[in-house]
């Protein structure tokens, strides 16, 4: 699959998406991501990007121009048949799932588009958008922590990229719950046993538990879910 992020500020997607299990799996040509400099494609010789809105108001916008041309340069290479979605980090958008993260994988192509200031002309969201993407019901200073997280999100889930499949098919919201807890060596650190059951060796007693902890903290924590898996 390939990535590319249009930004301000390329030098935060790299500090994330450079290190650990993605940075590996770029490494290895299991996925490309490129974080692309908006500013490079501006028409302006201060490489400017943003200006006063139409109508006032308080704070700037991002150009529509710039935007567009990095895009451009950005597909430039693609093929005729490639399948491609573009999305906008937005408060205004679907919120991210990981269904949706999922959903994203058929795609060859996924162009993520990071907004700062007071958000970007919607002419260019018009004309080149597929999507409007929120990681939640707050505002960020801009999009670049958002595509972040969506493009980890995503690359997890490509072949190769985790060791074994059994890494993302038993956690949290896998299957409409949250994960179990876990729990590794020592057996008994500050007075706090592991469960009796996890130490037996009896794998059906042992699922059967993993299954009534994700349940229960599932109607804990995020009864909504629980609401949605009997939907």
């Amino acid at each position: 699959m390939q990535i590319d992020i249009l930004t301000l500020f390329p030098g935060m997607i790299e500090a994330v998406l450079g290190e650990s299990i993605i940075g590996r799996a770029r490494d290895a040509g299991l996925v490309s991501i490129r974080a692309i400099n908006i500013r490079d494609y501006s028409e302006n010789k201060h490489r400017r990007v943003d200006d006063t809105p139409y109508g006032g108001g308080r704070g700037m916008l991002m150009a529509a121009p710039p935007i567009y041309n990095c895009y451009q340069a950005a597909v430039a290479d693609a093929p005729a048949d490639e399948k491609r979605h573009v999305v906008y980090l937005s408060p205004r958008g679907r919120t991210f799932t990981q269904p949706i993260a999922k959903e994203y994988l058929q795609y060859d192509r996924l162009v993520l588009l990071c907004g700062h200031y007071e958000g970007i002309d919607q002419r260019v969201i018009d004309e080149i958008v597929d999507e409007e993407l929120s990681v939640g019901d707050y505002v960020l200073t801009g999009g670049e922590l958002p595509a972040c997280l969506v493009a980890d999100a995503v690359c997890r889930l490509i072949d190769g990229v985790l060791p074994l499949p059994e890494c993302y098919e038993n956690e949290s919201f896998e299957n409409g719950l949250l994960e179990y807890p876990q729990y590794t060596r020592p057996p008994v650190w500050r007075d706090r046993e592991v469960p009796e059951v996890l130490l037996s060796g009896h794998h059906a007693n042992i699922e059967k538990w993993r299954r009534a902890q994700s349940e229960e903290l599932t109607a804990q924590r995020r009864p909504d879910l629980m609401k949605t898996e009997e939907n």
